[in-house]
């Protein structure tokens, strides 16, 4: 069964919060941008993806848990290339004033 890639752009807040995020049935990785000091004092920005898998259980209530099946591993691939893509290209753009 083909399942479809979504990519979704979520409003940027202060301090630590979700960039992007990927989805590949029911596995997703989100990109965090998070801000904090480096040690002489100076702001920095860093990312960090997250990557979580939702289920339901016997009740039908739905779930999140970061553990994956075997069978989960392609999409979970999948979501962290695009992830990491979608960090890789932001850098470039920065490099190149944004064009």
């Amino acid at each position: 069964m083909k399942q479809k890639l979504e990519q979704k752009e979520l409003v940027k807040n202060e301090g630590n919060f979700p960039e992007r995020k990927f989805r590949a049935g029911a596995i997703s990785a989100t990109v965090w941008s998070n801000k904090g000091s480096k040690a002489n004092g100076e702001d920095a920005e860093y990312k960090t993806i997250s990557i979580e898998r939702n289920y339901t259980d016997k009740e039908g209530n739905w779930h999140t848990t970061n553990s994956l099946r075997t069978s989960d591993l392609p999409k979970a691939q999948l979501v962290l290339q695009k992830a990491y893509e979608h960090i890789v290209l932001a850098q470039q753009d920065l490099f190149k004033g944004g064009n």
